[in-house]
């Protein structure tokens, strides 16, 4: 494998980490930005927009707005995402004459996403080594011809991004259904796929079980695999909120975070000149991989204490009535191995015991996770645990109790909603066939791991992508990149450059668009789109500012354009009223979509509208017995060898996926850079290691040659034992393709086995 050239980051700086978040210095390190970058009037102008009932929703998480806003309804991620998309600097002309794509391999993505908006559509051709201007028809004529060239549309493949709104993605969804396939990757397979495989099998919908107001109804919160304070640092202030209602909260997770230590809520007093608020009453600093195994133990725990006390414990109606397998999962954890638990989590009995009393404690519990989970080999199977003991006390259906999956972009729950996924059930594509008229392909397409694949055997030719930077965010970045660069076309719908823009197909595009935060005049009448948050609330957003430039296309604008050229008035479908009237697209939309009936109605309310969630509010559950499903799952120990370590991917705190918004990360103490590996300062004795030292990184897969991220610094840090973690997306190149999580197909980002090889040694 061939290994990547990095250099060190020359003012790399690290520091001891924050024992809490946000505070005035959140204030400060949201606004400065804005004010520098945006100008006064400018920045004040969307600050008073941001997740407001007539301003625009926030890109840079799906968390829930409350039902009272604050003046201020944005975080400090938010309002850099803002800062980083309203910028008015823009990409010149000459800007791709100066540079070739070559030059452009070697640059950061933080470089790529300084460099400003884009404005217009650029093109290289087969040989060059430059992008040039074209013109949207040109550009979308280009398109056309290479898709309608090709032997069959499953050449084709169709990735999104999770900003995309929900009339975008309808849109989308049903061009690529039209053109004749079901190859529609998109960033949840990366992410939350392991969430909507375990809980679309076990209580009949892939998504949260719970509302915003259930998190201070709920007496106990576990917090699992997650890092708000970065993340969706909104979060905080509902945990707070639940804490200033008695609940408690418990921290599962490898490494220490600041949000989850204690919140300084800015809008509050006692943010300001106050300690702020306590937030977990437990940590469990886990070991990777460690989560399916503590679940297990847990419920165990709960049905000795029914057996001890029987009828007192079990919610025996619930069960009776709503679930199945009950017996199956008692006699299977009859036999669970205690020692085998302690040596996956790497924690005490005690610590077990104690979560489980907290349990039991508790009448009404929410546990919500994140990627943490989701990206674990058996990532399925933990988060069907999760389920399981929320079933054991009637945890799901009933106030202040639920699952509660937080998803990371603003609107990726809503594009599955809509059609993006490359496996929609029959019932969609049954309605999306009345509704148009025209044969809908049934054969399931190709997901993101899938794609690269088909990229890299030829079996794929042309690859668009609706936002995103899928180079940049898939895992096994030599694989991947050299799949892309095999393809014949590679086209990029996007607002700012990232890596996906420089490692490209043999001919390229790429299509600017409007952001969320600009205004979208269509036929001199402005249009809103709609998202869908991680509660299932559906609310309108509307752009705030005039576009950067005058030649930039909305998204819907460009999928009409795209539609109109390559199918060519193939079906009747009426891609130009769509383009001129979203209010169209949306009355189609509540003929296909279950909740949307009444779509132009009630997304205009002041609040929007929440879509109905059967387990949520009736208790029922569509699966193939109208059951609850408690599922028996084999209990698999992530094994470390001796000499390795396990490491995961994380995020820094300035950075959005893959969109890194400066080379710092606060609450863990880096300054100035990104090559950096946080491990346990025992392991670092324990390996012959010492802080500071650089470092190769070798991830290692069964019968392949290592993957190398090279010339990294160590960190001492306060990880769990035998665990380590690395910046994504550079950590990406040690994540095999073949690493995938069961059922799911989502890469396994939080289990890698590496050895740490000293860079004079290498």
């Amino acid at each position: 494998m061939t290994e990547p050239t990095i250099e060190p980051y020359p003012d790399l700086e690290v520091h001891p980490g924050k024992q809490w978040a946000v505070g005035v210095p959140g204030i400060l390190h949201s606004m400065e930005p804005a004010l520098r970058r945006l100008g006064p009037a400018r920045a004040a102008r969307l600050a008073l927009a941001i997740n407001q009932q007539d301003g625009f929703d926030c890109m840079s998480c799906a968390w829930p707005d409350p039902g009272h806003r604050n003046v201020l309804e944005f975080c400090e991620n938010g309002m850099k995402a803002t800062t980083w998309e309203a910028t008015p600097i823009t990409v010149p002309r000459s800007f791709w004459a100066e540079h070739s794509l070559t030059s452009l391999l070697d640059r950061t993505e933080y470089w790529l996403g300084q460099q400003g908006r884009l404005t217009e559509p650029v093109v290289k051709r087969a040989g060059s080594d430059h992008y040039e201007p074209i013109t949207w028809d040109d550009a979308f004529r280009l398109v056309a011809e290479r898709l309608n060239a090709l032997d069959s549309p499953d050449r084709a493949a169709f990735y999104t991004s999770g900003r995309t709104s929900n009339e975008a993605a309808f849109l989308y969804q049903l061009f690529v259904r039209a053109f004749g396939t079901n190859n529609l990757p998109d960033c949840s397979n990366m992410c939350h796929e392991s969430t909507g495989t375990a809980l679309n099998a076990t209580i009949g919908v892939g998504k949260s079980t719970v509302a915003y107001d259930d998190f201070a109804k709920a007496d106990l919160v576990i917090v699992m695999g997650q890092n708000p304070g970065t993340n969706h640092p909104r979060m905080l202030t509902a945990l707070e909120e639940a804490k200033r209602n008695g609940g408690r909260i418990v921290s599962v997770n490898v490494l220490p975070e600041a949000g989850l230590i204690r919140y300084k809520n800015p809008q509050k007093l006692r943010g300001i000149v106050g300690r702020g608020t306590e937030i977990a009453d437990r940590f469990l600093q886990i070991r990777a991989g460690g989560d399916m195994a503590l679940l297990q133990a847990v419920s165990r725990r709960v049905l000795d204490a029914e057996d001890a006390a029987p009828g007192s414990v079990l919610d025996h109606d619930f069960l009776a009535e709503k679930t199945i397998g009950l017996d199956a999962f008692r006699a299977h954890l009859a036999d669970l191995d205690e020692a085998a638990v302690l040596a996956a989590t790497g924690l005490a009995r005690e610590e077990i015991d104690d979560l489980a009393a907290e349990y039991l404690a508790a009448d009404r519990v929410i546990i919500t996770w994140a990627m943490g989970l989701t990206q674990q080999k058996k990532a399925v199977a933990t988060i069907k645990e999760i389920v399981n003991l929320l079933l054991l006390r009637g945890n799901i259906g009933k106030p202040g109790a639920g699952a509660s999956p937080i998803r990371g972009h603003s609107n990726v729950q809503g594009d599955r909603t809509m059609g993006i996924w490359e496996r929609m059930p029959e019932r969609f594509l049954d309605a999306l066939e009345r509704e148009f008229r025209f044969p809908v392909p049934r054969i399931p397409g190709a997901d993101s791991l899938q794609t690269v694949r088909g990229l890299r055997d030829g079996e794929i030719d042309v690859f668009l992508a609706m936002g995103g930077n899928f180079v940049g965010a898939i895992s096994d970045t030599t694989v991947a990149e050299a799949a892309m660069r095999g393809a014949k076309l590679t086209v990029q719908v996007s607002t700012k450059l990232n890596r996906s823009h420089v490692v490209t197909g043999e001919e390229a595009l790429i299509l600017p668009t409007l952001g969320r935060t600009e205004i979208d005049l269509q036929q001199g009448h402005p249009q809103f789109v709609s998202v869908e948050d991680s509660v299932c609330a559906v609310h309108a957003s509307h752009g705030a500012i005039p576009p950067v430039a005058p030649a930039l296309l909305s998204e819907v604008a460009i999928v009409c354009r795209l539609a109109m050229a390559t199918l060519a008035g193939r079906h009747d479908i009426p891609w130009q009223a769509f383009e001129d009237d979203y209010d169209v697209i949306r009355d189609r939309i509540a003929r296909v979509v279950p909740g949307f009936e009444s779509f132009n109605e009630d997304v205009r309310r002041k609040d929007g509208f929440v879509l109905p969630n059967g387990p949520r509010d009736q208790r029922r559950f569509d699966t193939p017995t109208g059951r609850a499903v408690i599922t028996v799952n084999e209990l698999e120990h992530l094994e470390r060898p001796a000499g390795r370590l396990i490491l995961q991917t994380l995020r820094s705190h300035d950075q959005f996926n893959t969109t890194i918004y400066s080379l710092d990360d606060r609450y863990r103490g880096i300054r100035k850079g990104r090559d950096v590996v946080f491990v346990h300062p025992d392991d670092l004795a324990e390996l012959g290691l010492v802080d500071g030292q650089r470092v190769d990184v070798h991830g290692e897969w069964p019968g392949q040659p290592d993957r190398v991220l090279p010339n990294q610094r160590l960190v001492a840090y306060p990880t769990a034992r035998g665990c380590a973690a690395a910046y994504f997306p550079e950590a990406n190149v040690l994540v095999p393709l073949e690493s995938a999580a069961e059922e799911s197909n989502t890469p396994v980002s939080k289990a890698v086995i590496v050895r740490l090889v000293p860079r004079a040694a290498s």
